[in-house]
């Protein structure tokens, strides 16, 4: 394929001494997209673009392929409010998810919010949903455009309408509800005019809402004083009588938490007592029916276990009050609960792992037991996932001994666990793997049994695929796990084309999910490999920080071991490698591009992090600086600098091809990190334009994260039919 000239881009020749470093940054200008430099660049980035994927073979097969794919649909975990259920469901050929509800007054499935509904364009996009105890009132949060920027409403379930909003500035916010549905908390934004000019992304509160109130009336409960970057976690217990607020500084690992009895303060000034401050770790206190705290947290125990702790202790809520009931599992790490203990199930009688339940107990040769009464005892589901491979167990919630674990249709990924607030029999579980969509099963702790409760509602031809995880070194020989999706074995003399998917970092797991992406690679002769990489949950918190701060290298060189392993097993070469990796993951591939260009063929790199000395003043930056250091602080810019994709790039180097993808909308990594380094990458590259083009592809109107199907197929298939180009992969021609 031919190409024209990469434009022009002035090189300025801008240095500045910061911490005794001379720190260049020729691209500078490009920070501003709306100076009429930038806007000449990036029209002309546009053009370049533009004339490429007119010549690029395979994009339309590939989202031919991954339209049928998606087809599937998805179902998503149900809250239930009494006999009411809340869910979310994606039909085939729909845009975006719509939540329904169901039951109630005996009124079947009814669609509350159609995103396409409310905007036909598909730009909107539904940010999080919260019914109240009764499900008669729905707080849910809508966004526009990709800003997250959500806009909270309350509706009348009954009739679907409104009641009270917009409130503005609730990003990321939680919705408590007080019983009644006459208040809520929830935490807000100061507005801009109380803010220094570059901090309006932050200065959250919590604050106590009454429906139909002013948003600007609203009681102020916490936050004043507190870290700007702070993000709050908020829940009521389902009888009213405890308030939960966490706190946590941006990204940081830790939290502080607080409880406080609503019985005994005014919900406008509740008496909050410090569960755990200033700590370096997380935990989730929350109020069990039975009056106990049950506290998730990797507090001593890096995995994560479950303590307990009751308000009767005279000790409580001091970490010296909790006793540990679920142990950390040195294997696995946990990643939720659910407490079965209302109707279906007992409270009094022997229990543990005797006979009288359905199938065979993990620690015995029954099943959950019975109690007195003759119904089961109640029980507690804890997920976990080993080696980023979920599975759930099922404990006695008297002293929590393993009664048997729950059987998942397959290697793959509980995506969470939802119960009835006021105690039940029942539990349902959200998953996924590599080649089953986003469903739910019901768990029935009455039988023992598990069974499906709603599947995607999609049908689709899958193609046959084999998945696998093998183990491999790092440069420090720590031992690495990654996951290989291919349709077939590794052949000596036979490489093939393939792809390496990495995250590593901010504990984030990369667990098994429906990906049409994988699926469409994969079927057109390709391998898919994802690497869990140190930074990541995959191994717990230990691994998380093993692979940040000044240890983020470990995560660069874990990712070069896996394109490594992948060479040496048989499965590729350099040549047919494209390393992929979006947000952190862009600015994993960012460094591989430069620290190991030899290593790869190509790389896709979406909305990434790429100046590492100033991410912090764009976007949410400042809110990573845990993750990834300041540089204000002279010996953490010595780690950014050490690593920082754009200030590594050097002239004469045969770069692999490059794709970054942006988007105009994303407020959380700005787009003019790919801008400078893609224009750094176009001055400095040996490889001719023809070869390994270096390109950008600007997206309007679309942010960071959630977007319409339609958009999620064209930019997949383009990336897909990008790294298939240069690494040699034959995709066949879209079926007429």
């Amino acid at each position: 394929m031919s190409m024209p000239p990469y434009p022009d881009a002035v090189r300025l020749e801008q240095t500045e001494t910061i911490h005794g470093h001379q720190v260049s940054d020729p691209y500078r200008w490009l920070e501003d997209a709306d100076s009429s430099e930038a806007r000449s660049w990036l029209t002309a980035q546009d053009e370049l673009y533009a004339r490429y994927l007119a010549g690029l073979p395979g994009r339309e097969r590939f989202a031919a392929r991954l339209t049928e794919l998606l087809a599937a649909g998805e179902a998503g975990l149900p809250a239930w409010r009494g006999d009411r259920q809340f869910f979310t469901r994606r039909d085939p050929g729909h845009e975006h998810a719509v939540l329904y509800t169901a039951g109630g007054s005996g009124d079947g499935e009814r669609a509350l919010i159609d995103p396409v509904a409310i905007d036909p364009a598909g730009l909107t996009t539904l940010d999080a949903w919260h019914p109240d105890q009764d499900g008669r009132l729905l707080a849910y949060q809508l966004s526009h455009g990709g800003s997250e920027e959500s806009m909270l409403r309350v509706m009348d379930v009954a009739t679907g309408r409104d009641v009270d909003g917009p409130i503005d500035r609730c990003r990321y916010s939680d919705v408590a509800w007080l019983p009644g549905g006459q208040a809520f908390y929830y935490s807000r934004r100061l507005p801009p005019q109380a803010v220094p000019a570059d901090e309006e992304q932050f200065h959250r509160r919590v604050y106590l809402h009454r429906v139909g109130s002013p948003a600007d009336a609203d009681v102020e409960i916490l936050g004043d004083g507190m870290d700007k970057t702070n993000y709050y976690g908020l829940s009521v217990s389902h009888d009213g009588r405890w308030l939960v607020i966490t706190a946590s500084a941006g990204t940081a690992p830790r939290n502080d938490a607080w409880v406080a009895d609503l019985s005994a303060s005014a919900p406008d000034a509740p008496s909050l007592q410090v569960m755990q401050q200033d700590v370096d770790a997380r935990s989730w206190p929350r109020p069990g029916r039975d009056g106990r705290f049950y506290v998730l947290t990797d507090r001593d125990a890096p995995r994560g276990r479950i303590v307990v702790t009751e308000p009767a202790d005279p000790a409580f809520p001091e970490y010296a009050s909790w006793q540990e009931f679920i142990p950390e599992d040195p294997g696995a790490v946990l990643t939720g609960f659910a407490i079965l203990d209302g109707a279906g199930t007992g409270g009094a009688g022997t229990g543990g792992a005797g006979t009288g339940g359905a199938g065979t107990g993990g620690a015995g040769t029954g099943g959950d037991g019975t109690g007195g009464d003759g119904q089961l005892e109640p029980v507690l589901l804890i997920a976990r996932a080993r080696h980023a491979i979920s599975e759930v167990g099922v404990h006695d919630l008297a002293f929590g001994e393993l009664l048997r674990q729950v059987t998942l249709p397959g290697p793959g990924t509980v995506s969470g666990l939802s119960e009835r607030p006021e105690g039940g029999h029942e539990a349902w579980i959200g998953y996924t793997d590599y080649t089953t969509p986003a469903m739910v099963l019901r768990y029935d702790a009455s039988a023992g049994a598990v069974s499906e409760w709603q599947r995607a509602p999609g049908t689709v031809d899958l193609p046959a695929v084999r998945v696998r995880q093998i183990s491999y070194a790092s440069a420090d020989d720590t031992t690495v796990r990654m996951i290989v999706i291919s349709g077939h074995e590794p052949v000596p003399g036979r490489t093939r084309p393939a792809i390496l998917y990495g995250y590593g970092g901010f504990d984030v797991s990369l667990t098994p999910a429906f990906s049409a992406g994988i699926l469409a690679w994969v079927e057109a002769g390709g391998s898919y490999s994802v690497a869990g990489l140190r930074g990541g949950g995959e191994e717990g918190e230990d691994w998380h920080r093993a692979g940040m701060r000044d240890r983020k290298q470990n995560v660069f060189d874990d990712f070069h071991a896996a394109a490594e392993k992948l060479i040496a097993d048989g499965w590729t070469t350099s040549s047919q490698l494209a390393v992929w990796g979006g947000s952190n993951g862009g600015l994993l591939v960012g460094a591989s591009v430069t620290q190991r260009p030899d290593l790869s063929a190509a790389a896709v790199c979406s909305a990434p992090l790429l100046d590492m000395v100033r991410y912090e003043r764009f976007g949410l930056g400042e809110s990573w600086n845990d993750e990834y250091g300041t540089a204000a602080d002279p010996a953490e810019l010595n780690w950014l600098i050490g690593y920082s994709p754009y200030h590594h790039v050097r002239p004469g180097v045969r770069y692999p091809a490059v794709l970054f993808t942006v988007f105009d909308g994303d407020t959380r990594v700005d787009p003019l990190h790919a801008r400078k380094m893609c224009a750094a990458l176009q001055h400095a590259t040996l490889a001719p334009a023809a070869e390994r083009p270096i390109l950008l592809r600007n997206e309007a109107e679309v942010g960071h994260g959630a977007r319409a199907l339609s958009r999620s197929i064209a930019l997949l298939a383009e990336s897909l039919a990008f790294a298939a180009a240069q690494t040699g992969l034959q995709v066949a021609p879209a079926r007429a």
